[in-house]
């Protein structure tokens, strides 16, 4: 029986009007949903608020329990749910895979936190017992985009059940099935209980709705820099809780004692993996002047190799951009690249969606597919002479999400990258990665810091409440 019924997977009647799903590869409509207003947002809160309390009650192994048969869902139907990913977000299959590997071990991450240590017992100068103890936030509101839209919902929703909240997951209406209804559906089939798990796809009047809510005191959001920074804005006028997620410019630093055999491999998934369309994506590659050319040439000769396509009809490396505004994006940022003398390596065409891995060389500050995030696949390759320089090109720009480092010698890279401020680093490897049990973000432009994974959930969804004990009344001078 399949998991998802378009009849069934929307049980509140929601004011926003009918959006159809679309799936990227041929503009057919796989499915139609509604969409929320703010009037939505505001019921779905309320009704959160007054279902969280008994869920906050319930044992924590109740919790637990609930998460595990959720993970082990996500294996269950891995047929449809792929599907839905390769269709709506025009993943490959292996990307599909990629994330209900991960979306099954953010469920078991999250059911092992429902029974961490809760508190500390402090000292006292009084005769008292002192103690902290963690407690649910009560309504979390989340924020999900489209680019792995299972990954970016499900690691906020599962942490933040576990610790007895409840959630109104507002996803990104391109991805209103593999980034919410289908995690709503994998849940209530776990035993979620009702009202816990509000899902409201819907567009900008949504998101802000959320963020203003009273009954949201917590808001986890992933998407671009430019509306994280309103979101954020928004949350402290409110005094709000805003854990931000956003956009990268990440260097992938290849030094010159790198195996240029085995790092042009690593240099393409870094910036072709999934499109392009990852935050942590290799959006500038610095390659020592000794092997600059060879890079380019190799970079550009695998770049030609791969095939572009229909994910769910073919076999492919790279499918669809996600729609024509962010497809007009890429291009715009390679022509004006090009108009200021970057130099076209491969790529920059395109048929309908389906847009060619672009390496562009000969780039500078002043080039935009070098300066900015693409957000596309796109490659652009600039030289430097020593580390000094490769640091300081590195650093320079308003990101600070992922960083690569290419060498032989370990210790000179993890050295280096003592240089470089970022949230997350590799050495040997690209800049796209990510595990259940890391904490995960960025600092400067690319977030608010690490909020993902054991110790981070932690501080996300909770807050820390100070109790004391006295066996008589305290007594006092007046």
């Amino acid at each position: 029986m399949p998991l998802l019924d378009p009849k069934t997977w929307q049980s509140r009647t929601l004011a926003g009007g009918e959006h159809a799903v679309t799936e990227p590869a041929t503009g057919e409509t796989l499915a139609t949903v509604t969409l929320a207003a703010a009037e939505d947002i505001r019921a779905a809160a309320r009704d959160a608020r007054a279902a969280q309390a008994e869920w906050a009650k319930a044992p924590h192994f109740v919790r637990a329990a609930m998460l595990r048969r959720a993970g082990d869902l996500f294996a269950t139907h891995a047929d449809e749910l792929r599907e839905w990913i390769v269709r709506e977000s025009g993943s490959i299959p292996g990307k599909a895979d990629f994330e209900l590997h991960v979306a099954a071990q953010e469920c078991y991450e999250a059911a092992a936190l429902a029974s961490r240590p809760s508190g500390q017992i402090l000292p006292s100068e009084a005769p008292r017992l002192s103690y902290t103890r963690r407690v649910p936030v009560g309504v979390v509101g989340v924020i999900s985009p489209f680019n792995a839209p299972l990954i970016l919902s499900i690691r906020s929703v599962a942490p933040a059940l576990a610790l007895g909240n409840a959630v109104v997951l507002k996803p990104d209406p391109r991805t209103a099935v593999c980034g919410g209804l289908a995690l709503a559906a994998v849940l209530a089939e776990a035993g979620l209980p009702e009202g816990l798990l509000h899902v409201l796809p819907g567009g900008p009047e949504a998101g802000q709705a959320l963020v203003a809510d009273p009954n949201v005191p917590v808001i986890s959001f992933t998407g671009s820099t430019a509306a994280g920074r309103a979101v954020g804005e928004a949350a402290g006028r409110l005094l709000k809780r805003a854990h931000l997620e956003l956009g990268g410019n990440s260097a992938l630093i290849v030094l010159e004692d790198a195996d240029i055999d085995a790092v042009i491999s690593t240099a393409a998934w870094g910036s072709f993996f999934h499109q392009g369309q990852i935050c942590m994506t290799t959006g500038r590659h610095l390659v020592h002047a000794s092997l600059y050319e060879e890079y380019v040439e190799r970079l550009a000769a695998k770049a030609d190799s791969l095939a572009v396509g229909d994910p769910h009809r073919e076999q492919v490396h790279l499918g669809p951009i996600i729609d024509s505004t962010q497809l007009a994006k890429i291009q715009g940022l390679v022509e004006s690249s090009t108009a200021r003398g970057a130099k076209l390596a491969a790529g920059g065409t395109h048929e309908r969606l389906f847009y060619r891995p672009t390496v562009l060389a000969g780039v500078d500050d002043a080039t935009p597919a070098y300066a900015e995030e693409v957000f596309g696949p796109v490659a652009p390759v600039r030289s430097f002479a020593d580390a000094d320089e490769a640091a300081a090109l590195a650093a320079a720009g308003p990101y600070g999400l992922s960083l690569g480092i290419v060498t032989r010698d370990t210790a000179r890279g993890l050295d280096l990258a003592e240089r470089i401020p970022t949230g997350i680093v590799h050495i040997n490897d690209q800049t796209v990665n990510d595990e259940a049990v890391a904490p995960f973000g960025g600092i400067a432009a690319s977030g608010t810091g690490a909020r993902f994974g054991g110790e981070a959930n932690l501080e996300a969804f909770t807050d820390v409440r100070w109790t004391t004990v006295r066996g008589d009344v305290a007594p006092y001078p007046f």
